[in-house]
């Protein structure tokens, strides 16, 4: 990528690369953005599950399923390889978290599928919504180290953040197909 007038020190704006003129999205300001919609998402979650209103758990969660796909394999193939270089080991408990995340996204969506809910399904289903948020304040963090890479390295993640968007692979499908690291 040649680095023209247009793109910032981040990575975000104009690129042109033999020929083709295009323009990227910021891969770390999207990246805090998804982060913001994700705990949101699963504050809605936590609070639809405990009210036993089904329907909107449901709509939250498939709508989190959407969001969240693209968004980690966007991490785990660009930018955890990335910065791997900086946080070494730290790395590998981040896909851990990840792991953890499938399984309880799963555990969800079966919990889910029931008209209504006992209140110990609507305790414990509103209490693993709410511990989905300790891996988005950590990996949120990872936005600081971000800022350090050259506009060469995030125009390549906002090259590939785009591409895992345009795919937009729902995280269980994702998990079950495509992701290299499987979770039983």
């Amino acid at each position: 990528m040649r680095k023209s007038a247009g793109m910032d020190e981040r990575g975000g704006g104009k690129y042109e690369t033999e020929g083709e003129v295009g323009f990227l999205l910021d891969p770390i300001a999207e990246f805090r953005e998804d982060h913001r919609k994700v705990r949101d998402g699963l504050l809605a979650l936590e609070e639809a599950i405990r009210q036993n209103r089904i329907g909107e758990a449901r709509e939250v969660l498939g709508g989190l399923n959407q969001l969240v796909g693209p968004h980690f394999r966007y991490e785990e193939e660009a930018l955890y390889p990335t910065l791997r270089e900086y946080l070494g080991e730290y790395v590998d408990q981040l896909l851990n978290e990840h792991d953890g995340v499938i399984r309880t996204a799963r555990r969800c969506a079966e919990l889910l599928q029931k008209d209504e809910l006992s209140p110990e399904e609507r305790e414990a289903g509103a209490r693993a919504a709410r511990s989905l948020l300790v891996h988005v304040s950590n990996c949120d963090g990872l936005a600081i180290i971000s800022e350090r890479l050259d506009a060469d390295r995030l125009g390549e993640l906002a090259r590939k953040f785009e591409t895992c968007r345009e795919q937009g692979v729902p995280l269980l499908e994702w998990a079950a197909t495509i992701r290299e690291r499987r979770v039983d």
